[in-house]
């Protein structure tokens, strides 16, 4: 346990910002996960929408170091090859 003041301090400042970084790490995967949920399912242009909404998240969260920049840009990119990928599935059942 800390002594001074201080310490005491920075523990409930890291506690809070650990409870923060946590609550966006969780929305962040539950937003990635729907996205590969979705284009899985076939459904292209909802997998659009949700792509849209995790990169945001994705973005915000490395630009506030959550994660890391480099791990943001990684995860947007594997995201956006799943997409691609529901899109040409797609766009090859409905030729």
């Amino acid at each position: 346990m800390p002594t001074t003041k201080s310490a005491k301090k920075r523990l409930k400042q890291s506690e809070a910002r650990r409870l923060r970084n946590r609550s966006t790490k969780t929305s962040l995967k539950s937003q990635m996960r729907k996205v590969s949920e979705t284009a899985t399912g076939g459904d292209a242009a909802k997998a659009e929408t949700e792509f849209r909404a995790a990169a945001k998240k994705l973005d915000r969260a490395g630009a506030r170091n959550v994660i890391h920049k480099n791990t943001a840009a990684r995860q947007k990119s594997r995201l956006s090859r799943v997409l691609k990928a529901a899109k040409q599935k797609a766009g090859a059942a409905t030729a």
